[in-house]
């Protein structure tokens, strides 16, 4: 089927909805899946409900080559629809969320059960026809098992021997050998996208910045960036750096985390207790750029609310060089230590095909040799002028996902350095206009798990009559169950860890 279904823009760009025709499923459902068997990624797929009309499906792929984005729609006839599935995987959460959250039913899906809810949330908008006195785990049959002599069962979860987020890990093992790993989520769930529609209100950029708290600039940037596309404001070139220097803060103050976290579960502890406190070091350079140490109340629509002078800059810049100087010591240092390298090495492999076929993002697909970021691919705001080098590895398994971030903390150093040095002159903020009416915006960001997306649709009355949040850690926890498959169970500290991904993120 011809890819007419889709209508092709770029990223922070917005178009009308009467220039988006609304293909019939056939086609819609064709033009998608030869998009994804072209090579394209499925950044979103959801549904939006039509008063008395049942509900229209949309998609949005991206190109990363030609760093073309391709948007589709179609009106769903009934409750059901073929699932796409079995012919694309990277469907399959999507097409869960739906089911959960509309009713909708992709038939022959191979996995249709709860993404976040473990009983009824909605009357009448349940797949599995669940009621309000349903607990809150699913019963022992809505679990895949694996039968077998000796085959037994280890439940983590949702509460966990650590101050850490909930949620529950199902294993099927023989021994130590992890057959398959099974996720239930949906314990963080706080209902922040649906309390986005029919705004943007007051508190709404507040209550995006905590999506994902360790990914405030991140959700932030995304979702001003799809306000001024809607409304055509102009973000001022030196609101665009600052707002670059506080996404690779965040990048930065993350992946040092990350890194100290994973010398820490081998029990390596010069590399873990240096890098704990310079992540807080890098933490404090975002809070002396804006008063908060998770980047909250800097990135607003039309620009930033806060500015740096001379002398704050030249502050950001020595605390920089010195927290980088140590963070080299400390990384360079795990790396150079063989009992630490390897038990990172071989562990929790993911091979190229399934990161594709799964559609992961971020530092967890580039370790896999996926070649692919945002901020190269479909640049935005200060990225359209500064080019921040994609690192990868290929070998996907926990020293590959370890060291990408290392290169990327590197990379991201280099841009803050530079940025510092050479701010644009100006303001730092346009006022907002109003958004336009019945209009579709696609913003993505490179967050520092990976790629951020968010998608506004308007309705007649220039309000939100759909917003939808694609968070990093949807596209990547079926990836941590990959990486366990055939594994000992006692690597899944390690393998989580290498992963990091957000509970609240992928629960919104």
């Amino acid at each position: 089927m011809s890819a007419a279904a889709f209508t092709r823009i770029r990223n922070g760009g917005a178009l009308p909805l009467a220039k988006l025709p609304e293909a019939d499923f056939d086609a819609f459902r064709g033009a998608l899946l030869g998009e994804l068997a072209a090579g394209r990624r499925l950044v979103a797929f959801f549904a939006a409900p039509v008063a008395g009309a049942g509900a229209d499906l949309w998609a949005v792929v991206a190109a990363d080559g030609p760093g073309t984005l391709a948007i589709a729609r179609t009106r769903l006839p009934d409750d059901r629809f073929p699932s796409l599935t079995p012919a694309a995987p990277q469907a399959h959460l999507f097409e869960r969320e739906m089911a959960e959250q509309l009713g909708l039913k992709p038939q022959g899906h191979p996995w249709l059960k709860p993404v976040r809810y473990r009983a009824s949330w909605r009357p009448g908008h349940d797949a599995w026809g669940r009621t309000e006195g349903d607990p809150i785990l699913p019963a022992v049959g809505d679990f895949f098992r694996v039968e077998g002599t000796e085959v037994h069962e280890v439940a983590v979860g949702p509460v966990h021997a650590g101050v850490i987020e909930p949620g529950h890990f199902r294993f099927q093992c023989h021994g130590e050998k992890v057959f398959h790993l099974e996720i239930a989520l949906g314990y963080q769930h706080r209902g922040v996208e649906e309390s986005l529609l029919g705004g943007p209100h007051r508190h709404s950029t507040a209550r995006v910045e905590t999506l994902a708290g360790d990914t405030t600039v991140g959700h932030a940037t995304a979702f001003s960036q799809a306000l001024e596309a809607l409304s055509g404001t102009t973000v001022p070139p030196r609101a665009q750096a600052l707002r670059g220097i506080a996404l690779e803060l965040e990048r930065l103050a993350n992946h040092t985390g990350d890194l100290g976290a994973l010398a820490g579960d081998v029990g390596f502890l010069p590399t873990a207790s240096f890098c704990g406190r310079l992540r807080g070091d890098f933490l404090n350079m975002t809070a002396v750029l804006c008063g908060n140490r998770f980047g909250r109340g800097l990135v607003r629509p039309g620009g930033t609310l806060v500015d740096a002078d001379e002398a704050l800059a030249s502050d950001l810049s020595r605390r920089l060089e010195e927290t980088m100087k140590d963070l080299r010591g400390a990384v360079e240092l795990l790396f150079a230590t063989a009992t630490a390298t390897a038990r990172f090495e071989g562990t929790g492999r993911v091979d190229p095909a399934t990161a594709e076929a799964l559609g992961l993002v971020g530092p967890a697909a580039r370790a896999c040799g996926v070649d692919q970021d945002v901020r190269r691919d479909h640049p935005s705001g200060v990225f359209r002028f500064v080019h921040v080098p994609v690192m990868t590895a290929h070998d996907g398994d926990v020293n590959a996902r370890a060291y990408v971030r290392w290169l990327e903390a590197q990379r991201s150093y280099e841009f803050v350095r530079a940025q510092l040095a050479a701010l644009p002159e100006g303001s730092v903020r346009n006022a907002p206009k109003p958004l336009r009416p019945e209009h579709v915006a696609v913003s993505l960001v490179e967050g520092w798990r990976g790629e951020v997306a968010h998608v506004a649709v308007t309705g007649v009355d220039g309000r939100f009559s759909r917003y939808k949040v694609v968070d990093p850690s949807f596209h990547n926890w079926m990836g941590l169950a990959m990486a366990l498959r055939n594994e000992e169970i006692s690597d899944f500290p390690l393998c989580n860890k290498s992963f990091n991904l957000s509970y609240c993120g992928h629960d919104l």
